[in-house]
């Protein structure tokens, strides 16, 4: 890390002022992501609201907006207050894939519960004739790393033969997740262009973020998608980048602040994420 010393105009300086007020972020933060997108320097950072220990214990309230997480990245994957619905960010936009199944886009002044997103440009890409199964997706992106202790983001884009998904059922307040994941409602879509919204996070992350491989799918016309249980495709680009720095944003909400998230949530984690099938 550098240290740089700079003179600002004072409007320049009332307005980062204003955007770290906005953003509690430091402004070290803003003034890095500012120099990123002016000299088209990717910084590939991973930016979380919340933990996965928090939605394991059932702790699914509202701890940012919207809009706020879409400053940070446009790419990645979440959910949504009571755990209604499945959220995948492609491409700047937020999108709620409801139980029902239907997709809308999602207002920037809505709150969440947890996200993770990043700023994603392709660093590798690779295209593949056939998957076979999830297994072969896996396999594949296991390749493609090349450590086990960062954090990588995938786009899968091309032809989907079949994609399982699923949806998460709005639960009441302290309803814990794997108890929410078995009442989820499932969709199986055949011969359908989308994109698989994809992130891999390293085993010692499990007490804040899901560890292992976690996709969303969502289909190019936009009227279909949700959590990928199993997939199989043709004629596909698989690009990925890899982030080696991490900014979570807690929640301080009542809720969070009392509650014991000590607990391992990992067994927890994997049930909710597994086809129940």
């Amino acid at each position: 890390m550098k240290t740089i010393r700079c003179n600002l105009p004072n409007s320049l300086y009332e307005a980062l002022e204003k955007r770290m007020s906005m953003d509690q972020a430091s402004c070290d933060h803003i003034i890095a992501d500012a120099l990123s997108r002016f000299l088209g320097k990717p910084l590939h950072t991973l930016f979380q609201v919340s933990t996965s220990a928090a939605l394991v214990e059932g702790l699914y309230q509202g701890a940012v907006q919207v809009s706020r997480l879409l400053r940070h990245g446009d790419f990645g994957l979440g959910t949504f207050v009571d755990l209604d619905g499945e959220m995948v960010v492609l491409d700047g936009v937020c999108y709620q894939v409801s139980p029902s199944g239907a997709v809308t886009t999602v207002e920037g002044e809505r709150f969440i519960p947890y996200a993770v997103v990043t700023r994603f440009t392709t660093e590798t890409s690779k295209e593949y004739q056939e998957l076979a199964s999830f297994g072969d997706l896996v396999a594949i992106c296991d390749d493609i790393r090349k450590s086990d202790n960062l954090f990588y983001a995938f786009r899968i884009d091309g032809s989907f033969s079949s994609v399982k998904t699923r949806v998460m059922k709005a639960v009441q307040d302290g309803v814990g997740l794997k108890v929410a994941a078995s009442a989820q409602e499932e969709f199986v879509f055949e011969e359908t262009d989308g994109t698989l919204v994809g992130l891999w996070s390293p085993a010692f992350a499990k007490s804040f973020s899901v560890p292992g491989y976690h996709f969303h799918f969502l289909s190019k016309d936009r009227q279909r998608g949700g959590h990928v249980l199993a997939c199989r495709a043709g004629n596909i680009t698989i690009d990925s980048c890899t982030m080696s720095e991490m900014r979570v944003s807690l929640p301080e909400t009542e809720e969070f602040l009392k509650a014991d998230l000590s607990r391992d949530p990992n067994n927890d984690l994997m049930s909710a994420e597994q086809d129940h099938s």
